[in-house]
């Protein structure tokens, strides 16, 4: 896919085409790359959901409205916009993040999402971000349903296995990271029917295997 295809999914044309090839290059590229971008994104997506989720409920109190954004703006959400607009064909990765599959990565993409739309923000204002966010978000905001209660990724994952009588997956530690006062733990999350294998890190096993779960899941969904 083409930078000028990308414009047009996105119903934005840069003035300044430089910000958006910086907010597609990860940090294996080299410099410039998109982590600051990434920085700014993240603030300018959950304002923009704040925003759109306090006209749409306007009978929620803080609390539920936190969570319902929580929702939208976590990985997951931002992984499966980058795949509809196909965001991998175009990232700029190094060649060690290319040979293992970093173009489909839900972290890299993810980021590259929340980047992509700070280099709308730098290049046209908050009405230009704000306007390709709605846009994008337009079906994941109009299926809210505040009344569902919000599920961690283990169980939503497993209700989506058990829905389609398919085995539980299995949650394999691979390895801890870093010194015992600031370990780093990677589980693997595996569906061998579906040939689904994913990774998750965090400070603890129970948050890793979170990670891995919500991976898997937007996996399986974009199957």
């Amino acid at each position: 896919m083409s930078l000028d295809r990308l414009q047009d999914r996105l119903g934005h044309r840069f003035r300044d085409p430089g910000l958006l090839n910086e907010a597609l290059t990860h940090r294996s590229f080299g410099q410039p790359n998109n982590e600051r971008f990434e920085f700014l994104g993240d603030s300018i997506l959950n304002c923009v959901m704040s925003i759109a989720l306090f006209g749409r409920f306007g009978q929620l109190r803080e609390g539920e409205l936190s969570r319902v954004r929580a929702s939208l703006v976590r990985q997951d959400a931002l992984y499966r916009i980058a795949l509809d607009l196909e965001l991998g064909d175009v990232l700029r990765l190094g060649e060690g993040e290319l040979k293992s599959g970093g173009a489909r990565r839900p972290s890299i993409l993810a980021d590259a999402m929340e980047a992509v739309f700070a280099a709308v923000f730098l290049d046209a204002g908050f009405d230009a971000a704000k306007a390709v966010i709605d846009r994008l978000y337009a079906q994941a905001v109009g299926e809210v349903d505040p009344k569902r209660p919000s599920k961690d990724p283990k169980t939503a994952l497993q209700e989506w296995l058990q829905a389609r009588k398919v085995a539980l997956p299995t949650y394999t530690m691979v390895q801890a990271l870093g010194e015992a006062h600031a370990q780093e733990f990677e589980v693997a999350c595996e569906v061998p029917k579906f040939g689904v294998r994913t990774l998750g890190r965090g400070p603890s096993r129970r948050v890793a295997e979170q990670q891995s779960a919500e991976l898997a899941l937007a996996a399986l969904r974009n199957k």
